[in-house]
């Protein structure tokens, strides 16, 4: 492991008294089960409703927001796991980051072909019907998913080669990305990945903006459809910002590593923590949630335990 993994896998696990650690894992563990709450009705109310299981924009939302649900589950017990002090072998650890790895490549794959449904919508709406059905949806998150287990599978290889030796070795300190890091192999793979499949996202979004930018000004075609799939690829690109700083996580750290004191690290750490990686998985069923004029009223009926709450009409 490198100096720079040392010294990050040593500050998570800083001199933390144990008031300390109980706050800390109250503090994170208690909006983690509310949004996982929130989600999970969320999950409920796209599957209640034929509309919203015959809608391919819809089944894509059900996907993004599955896999953003077990990303947050999944984090919160690397961060309790980390806070707790608790140690395990390197094929738990790897399995447990390498599900984690699953769903995380999940969210940007998505996010490249949610915006394309929009401009397919605007940009050729009698076609729309035909290119864009369930089946090609559900062959387009088969391919979503085929790609994020490939990816999975090349880590697992990757780490076969040490398995005789590590099979009885707990992870020291941290069982992470970075606390099973196998060598430079590993790190550059991940590394061009990531930037492929962000690379990717973006040029998916930023492209279907600017076809539905010049789709709008056509008089043939629908503008409030057109103002409706602009607003929602803003989202998409808001969306795969937030996805995206999760992978800022570490790099942050590094520099501050070496500058202040380790239970400033630690307390830097918690914070990043919250903001890079638990509030990005918490904001896709509010933002898409809330918006949505046909999902908004069920989801808070749902919430509501299905009793009478108010629903504030869309001004937008």
């Amino acid at each position: 492991m490198s100096s720079i993994s040392q010294t990050l896998t040593n500050i998570t696990v800083g001199y933390q008294s144990l008031e300390e650690r109980v706050m800390i894992s109250t503090l994170t563990t208690l909006p983690t089960c509310v949004f996982l709450f929130i989600n999970s009705i969320m999950l409920f109310t796209l599957r209640s409703k034929p509309v919203f299981r015959e809608t391919c924009r819809y089944i894509l939302l059900y996907n993004l927001l599955f896999a953003d649900t077990v990303q947050l589950a999944q984090s919160q017990i690397h961060f309790l796991l980390a806070v707790l002090r608790i140690r395990v072998s390197y094929p738990v650890c790897t399995f447990l980051v390498n599900f984690t790895q699953l769903t995380a490549v999940i969210s940007p794959l998505t996010l490249v072909v949610m915006p394309l449904e929009r401009y397919v919508a605007v940009c050729y709406p009698l076609r729309h019907g035909t290119i864009i059905t369930i089946r090609n949806t559900g062959a387009a998150i088969i391919v979503i998913w085929a790609i994020s287990f490939l990816n999975i599978i090349i880590r697992t290889l990757l780490f076969l080669a040490l398995f005789e030796k590590l099979d009885k070795i707990e992870v020291k300190y941290l069982c992470s990305e970075i606390g099973i890091l196998l060598g430079s192999k590993s790190d550059h793979f991940d590394k061009a990945f990531t930037c492929i499949v962000f690379v990717a996202a973006g040029v998916a979004v930023i492209f279907s903006y600017i076809g539905v930018i010049v789709a709008a000004r056509s008089a043939s075609t629908d503008k409030a459809l057109a103002f409706k799939a602009r607003n929602t690829l803003l989202l998409n690109l808001m969306q795969l910002i937030l996805s995206l700083s999760s992978t800022i996580y570490y790099p942050l750290l590094v520099p501050l590593s070496v500058t202040v004191t380790r239970i400033v690290l630690v307390r830097i750490q918690n914070a990043f923590y919250l903001f890079f990686i638990i509030l990005p998985r918490c904001l896709t069923s509010l933002t898409y949630g809330l918006r949505d004029q046909t999902i908004r009223p069920v989801l808070i009926y749902h919430l509501c335990c299905r009793l009478k709450c108010p629903v504030v009409e869309d001004k937008g």
